[in-house]
């Protein structure tokens, strides 16, 4: 009988590339002039990304287009989301409130990232093409793409 080995590095391959997008759009006008500008058809997907921060959820949003044709699935995702929080302050008053408001990061390694565009596929993309396409949409500060190996939270962007 023949053994059979498996490599813990057969499972850690990113199949997906990554694009950092800076801007002050809200995430569905966001979703919106990326989907005439890319022709593609990017939704909001009920299902959110949930991520736990000292005991307390945050969800970030989640835009979903999947291409059956191209065999490749499109991912806006948001990177920054705000929480409320409670302070360990012994002294409380009746005028204090007793939460502080955060801002928690799904990548906290890029915390300036507003968004992120997850473009999964199995083949080649041409990706330079889809930066220079998403630099035309006004309001957008800039838009790069981000090596997923170097991320040390990239299982936050496994869902």
């Amino acid at each position: 009988m023949a053994i059979h080995k498996l490599q813990l590095e057969d499972f850690d391959q990113v199949d997906y590339d990554l694009i950092a997008i800076h801007t002050t759009l809200e995430d569905y006008r966001l979703a919106f002039k990326i989907n005439r500008e890319l022709e593609i058809l990017l939704s909001k997907n009920d299902e959110e990304i949930p991520i736990e921060i000292k005991k307390h959820k945050a969800s970030f949003s989640r835009f979903t287009f999947e291409d059956e044709i191209a065999m490749m699935t499109w991912d806006l995702i948001q990177n920054k989301q705000e929480i409320e929080l409670p302070v360990d302050s012994k002294t409380t008053s009746l005028f204090e409130d007793n939460l502080v408001t955060t801002q928690v990061n799904l990548i906290n390694e890029l915390k300036k990232v507003d968004y992120f565009l997850k473009i999964e596929h199995d083949g080649q993309i041409k990706t330079k093409e889809i930066i220079t396409q998403i630099k035309k949409i006004d309001l957008i500060s800039t838009v790069y793409e981000v090596d997923a190996n170097e991320i040390k939270s990239k299982n936050n962007l496994i869902f």
